[in-house]
Order: structure tokens, then C-alpha cells, then sequence
């Protein structure tokens, strides 16, 4: 399931995926964009940045640290005024929701 994206300033927002991409759980070798924990990202007109993202599951060990990591790297890029993250487990994540390149790295293609 791809992340949906609203905004109208495409160069930004490559920047903002190219950021999420240096993010990883660290118990699992491919970054969080390609596992498909991002569920939305919406970029405001006033450069206010809303993300909705998940973790692989509700008892991940990096519950508390992974979404922090994300929306501070976020916050520190170029011309984003605020970030807005939100947590959810709904709908849950399954491994069909990973790229094809993170299924191929993983051994699951």
C-alpha cells in the first residue's frame, strides 16, 4: 500500500520522502518508506507537514523511538514550518504492504 501524498510542491516533498528514507527500524535492513509504514503525508500550503505512519507492530521496541527520529529529521529539513505525526495501528501493517524492493531484500520475492 503506497503512502498516500497531498501537495502541490512536488520538489518538496521528494525531499521530504528522501529523508524518510534514511530511517530504519533498526531489526529490519530496509528503510521505513519501503517497508510501508507510511501510511500519509500531506503537505500544507503553509509548509506544515502532517504524517501518518505505523510500526510493524504495536509491541515494536522502537514504538517510542522510531516516530520521534522521523518527525525530528522532518522538522530539520529546509522550509517545513511544523511537523504533525500521528501513530496509527489501523489498518495494521502486513509485509504486502513493503515495496518490492524491500520484499526482495528481505527474501520474501
Amino acid at each position: 500500500m503506497p503512502a498516500i501524498i497531498k501537495t502541490t510542491d512536488t520538489e518538496l516533498m521528494q525531499r521530504i520522502i528522501d529523508e524518510i528514507k534514511t530511517c530504519f527500524d533498526p531489526e529490519i535492513p530496509v528503510d521505513i518508506w519501503e517497508l510501508g509504514l507510511m501510511y500519509e503525508l500531506e503537505l500544507l500550503e503553509d509548509n506544515h507537514l502532517n504524517v501518518v505512519m505505523t510500526l510493524t507492530s504495536p509491541n515494536c521496541p522502537v514504538a517510542e523511538s522510531l516516530p520521534a527520529d522521523v518527525k525530528s529529521k522532518l522538522q530539520l529539513l529546509p522550509n517545513i514550518k511544523s511537523v504533525d505525526l500521528k501513530l496509527t495501528f489501523e489498518p495494521p501493517w502486513e509485509k504486502e504492504m513493503m515495496s518490492e524492493v524491500a520484499q526482495l531484500e528481505l527474501g520474501f520475492m
